[in-house]
């Protein structure tokens, strides 16, 4: 199993020529640029709130997840689950549409 990306938050792992391993690490990034220190259990909460939202939408449009499940995976990270339980996800390898949208909320008032 190779890694095949190292992206500003996530890395990529080909599994097979169907499915690749996500993993959702700790990394911070600002203004695309990987910053040296990392936020404890970011990753998982990214992760996490990805899922549910996948799983929330899943029945209005199909979704490239396979399973959360680490025993579903590689045993390289069943093997590793304290690094990699709840941030790591099997999915289908689909072919990307280059776009890219971020969305930006602004808090004001008093809170």
């Amino acid at each position: 199993m190779k890694k095949i990306l190292s992206g500003k938050v996530r890395d990529v792992y080909e599994v097979n020529d169907k499915e690749l391993v996500v993993v959702t690490t700790d990394r911070i990034s600002a203004f695309d640029v990987i910053l040296n220190s990392n936020i404890r259990n970011k990753g998982i909460a990214l992760n996490q709130l990805s899922l549910y939202w996948f799983d929330f939408t899943s029945d209005i449009i199909p979704n490239h997840i396979i399973s959360s499940s680490l025993s579903d995976m590689p045993a390289y990270f069943s093997e590793n689950a304290k690094e990699y339980e709840k941030r790591t996800v099997l999915v289908k390898k689909l072919k990307m549409l280059p776009y890219e949208f971020i969305v930006r909320g602004y808090m004001f008032g008093s809170l």
